[in-house]
């Protein structure tokens, strides 16, 4: 089964023809490009024989532009123009991020996050697409020939913002998109593949800036991810940042300029780095305005600065397995991805909590990069892909805003990508010719606790009686991750559509507490929408009423008139003071028994009138 066929179908590409793919893992401390090179997928080093690039690009002086190792050296003293962790800016408004923490000048672009450095203005975009331009010349140069494509990971807890930014990086970067592929998704692969693992398994991916966790049942030929977790704004940085302040308030300091706390912070990361094979690291330096600092931070120590940050990796982890349907003792193996994962805390916490000892026989800095290379491989033409299918699914749910705030959803989270659904929507008022399509992304009931993602108009619907339009609304999410919806009036044929590319991404806390909150408040918002359904029921019955009566009154006593006013009064009153759903209800209930007779009575009416002056014969 071909997910992208580049060669003739059913064919792979012969030797001489061998297209040129690679696997990109674009990390937020580190990031990778791997390839597949006599059937095994290998790292890509550079002239110097390292196969990391630090994803760190310096602004400087008249237009020149370095990446990598040169700029993370460059860091400690031109900090406002070396720009690092792009990754955790990217696809996000500048209200979602911690800014204070950062040592950059931001702009005041509402829409995008912008850095200010000595060449202008630069987004998070425009940074990741230098060290995508980077690498991607490494490829080439070491392959010999331009690259026909390149297979992207990205957290599996990447919105549809933060993904669509990294497609626009690599795009700016000359690079040919074939595919945006889940960081666990893409461990999975080297593994199930390097392995010939089968069963279920968890993959813990804790890199620099982010954290992801999925659950996936691997067999011969089938990689399929069961359920995912995570989030994208918990990595080591926060491990470096963390022991960063605890060296600010050992040594009394305060007010540091740009460049010594970003002296501080390296040194911070360096310790972390060697405790985890020493027992202790001591951090030493002189600031620049003299003062001597000197300090030693012991393991168990750190651990105990940070264990409230290993604790926010365990919950994810519950939660996937929640969804997933499976206990810890289903679970085969854990697989350790991304170089946080070195720390011994984070070893221990996940064996402890699994029972097991976690995997670590593959390099966890390469082996995103590795399965990425290795799907690279296959979209590229140059190997069948019928021996194996990747399943891979979306995070949270997708669906769209129906009459009264309520959210229908379309797509529910955890569903297999790509996918596509398809539901059928009416109109609520007579004569309605436009239909507002608001798609919201979330788990709750209610339009209100969801997160927006965008609107359009469906127009030239025909002017019908309430109920009688069909409009079919069709989600579709793509391999990526990325949704586009339609909409379509049946008997007309008229069509809106539009893809979603929100301009920033969620707040990651924000997905957290979606997915906390869905479930905490899960009887209060069946509530909430059994009272906004009862509520639509209600309001609709009411309208109906009321135009009858403007036709037809005269067919009732003034007695009947009075009671069904009355009726409909009843109604208004119990919506208005918030009553549940239940005395809405039997407040409707009474309303439609008061309108009995005169239901009949406009019946009968209607019959005479459609009889007058026929002939039994015609009839």
């Amino acid at each position: 089964m071909a997910l992208l066929q580049i060669a003739e179908p059913g064919l792979s590409a012969a030797p001489h023809q061998h297209r040129l793919a690679v696997g990109i893992d674009l990390g937020t401390t580190n990031s990778l490009i791997a390839t597949v090179k006599s059937g095994s997928a290998v790292c890509i080093a550079d002239q110097q024989e390292r196969v990391l690039l630090p994803s760190v690009v310096r602004y400087c002086e008249k237009g020149r532009i370095e990446t990598g190792y040169d700029a993370l050296r460059a860091q400690k003293i031109d900090p406002l123009n070396t720009i690092s962790s792009a990754k955790r800016l990217i696809g996000r408004k500048l209200e979602d991020i911690p800014a204070a923490q950062l040592p950059y000048r931001f702009g005041d672009n509402g829409r995008i996050i912008e850095l200010q450095t000595r060449q202008g203005a630069k987004t998070p975009i425009e940074v990741s697409a230098e060290i995508l331009r980077t690498l991607k010349e490494r490829a080439e140069h070491a392959l010999g020939g331009d690259l026909v494509g390149a297979v992207i990971t990205v957290p599996a807890y990447f919105d549809d913002a933060q993904r669509q930014a990294t497609k626009d990086a690599a795009r700016l970067a000359g690079l040919n998109v074939l595919r945006l592929l889940n960081e666990p998704t893409a461990a999975a692969i080297a593994y199930g593949l390097d392995n010939a693992s089968e069963g279920t398994f968890v993959v813990y991916d804790l890199g620099g800036g982010t954290f992801d966790v999925s659950v996936l049942q691997l067999s011969k030929g089938l990689f399929e991810v069961k359920a995912t977790g995570g989030n994208s704004a918990l990595g080591g940085d926060d491990f470096d940042h963390r022991l960063f302040c605890h060296l600010l308030e050992q040594n009394q300091l305060s007010q540091l300029n740009e460049q010594d706390s970003q002296l501080l912070l390296s040194l911070a990361r360096a310790a972390k780095e060697s405790l985890t094979t020493d027992n202790s690291s001591t951090i030493q330096t002189t600031l620049s305005d003299g003062r001597e600092i000197s300090y030693t931070v012991t393991r168990q120590e750190f651990q105990n600065l940070t264990q409230h940050l290993v604790a926010k990796t365990i919950e994810p982890v519950k939660q996937a397995l929640k969804d997933a349907g499976v206990g810890k003792a289903d679970i085969k193996g854990v697989i350790m991805v991304g170089g946080a994962t070195r720390m011994p805390q984070v070893q221990q916490a996940v064996a402890t909590f699994f029972g097991q000892t976690p995997l670590n026989n593959l390099n966890p800095d390469q082996v995103v990069a590795l399965g990425a290379a290795m799907q690279a491989n296959v979209l590229a033409g140059n190997k069948n892909d019928d021996e194996w299918l990747l399943l891979d699914v979306t995070p949270l749910s997708l669906g769209l805003e129906t009459y009264g705030g309520l959210v229908e959803k379309i797509i529910p989270r955890n569903s297999t990508l790509p996918t596509a659904r398809a539901q059928e929507f009416t109109t609520f008022k007579d004569g309605q010719t436009a239909m507002t399509i608001h798609v919201v992304q979330g788990e709750r009931e209610l339009v209100a606790d969801c997160r927006s993602l965008a609107k359009f108009t469906l127009r030239g619907i025909p002017p019908m009686v309430a109920g009688a339009a069909r409009i079919l609304v069709t989600f579709q999410v793509d391999a990526d991750g990325l949704l586009s919806v339609s909409a379509r009036e049946q008997s007309t044929g008229v069509q809106a559509q539009i893809e979603v590319k929100p301009s920033y991404g969620l707040d990651d806390d924000t997905i957290t507490r979606m997915l906390k909150e869905s479930m905490s408040n899960a009887s209060d918002d069946m509530a909430a929408r059994a009272r906004a359904e009862a509520t639509v029921e209600a309001e609709g019955l009411i309208a109906a009423v009321k135009t009858a009566l403007e036709l037809d009154s005269d067919l009732l006593t003034e007695s009947e008139l009075q009671n069904i006013q009355a009726a409909i009064f009843a109604v208004e009153q119990t919506v208005q003071t918030g009553m549940a759903a239940d005395e809405i209800r039997q407040a409707v209930a009474t309303l439609g028994t008061a309108t009995d007779d005169f239901a009949g009575k406009r019946m009968n009416r209607n019959i005479q009138r459609a009889l007058t002056g026929q002939k039994i014969e015609e009839i």
